[in-house]
């Protein structure tokens, strides 16, 4: 049995393991905004590429490092400008994350949190997922249902960057 006098309540003390509450709830309020809307199945890859799009910004415009409960509501139209089409989200990441790791390095202690965006952004990144070529000029009729239409490979980002600012226009 260990002794809790010795160890800080952080979890950083003796080598325990320090718990990234703050990408976990951020990726909480992405989760219930993306829920509230009920725009995809939760369990689609779509519904991961909205999630983590959606926690990034909420997790990277946290300059104060306090997510608060409180504040969730105040923070909708910051979350809603970052993520706007007309705003270059994906540069902000790459700064916002940029920024963090060298605060992070010069501090030296451990980002937990840091870790699990930076790991959400790489997915977000690398992974590619099928949609609809809102690009496609129509040859003609219109396809019958969406799925007849054309289709590209698209970053998930670029799908879930729209479907987090949507969700958050529907809460």
């Amino acid at each position: 049995m260990q002794d809790r006098g010795h160890h800080s309540t952080d979890g950083t003390d003796g080598g325990e393991l320090t718990v990234p509450m703050a990408w976990l709830y951020a990726e909480y309020i992405a989760e219930e905004l993306l829920r509230t809307g009920d725009l995809m199945p939760p369990t689609s890859f779509e519904f991961r590429a909205g999630r983590d799009a959606l926690a990034l910004t909420i997790f990277l415009s946290d300059t104060s490092g306090e997510l608060s409960g409180i504040r969730v509501v105040s923070q909708l139209e910051t979350w809603l400008s970052l993520t706007a089409y007309d705003q270059p989200w994906q540069d902000w990441v790459d700064e916002r994350l940029a920024q963090l790791i060298a605060e992070t390095a010069a501090s030296g202690a451990p980002a937990p949190d840091l870790d699990l965006a930076r790991a959400a952004w790489r997915w977000l990144e690398e992974t590619e997922l099928l949609a609809p070529d809102l690009n496609a000029v129509p040859g003609g009729a219109a396809p019958a249902s969406e799925d007849d239409g054309p289709k590209v490979w698209t970053p998930a980002w670029q799908l879930g960057l729209p479907l987090g600012h949507l969700a958050i226009h529907l809460f």
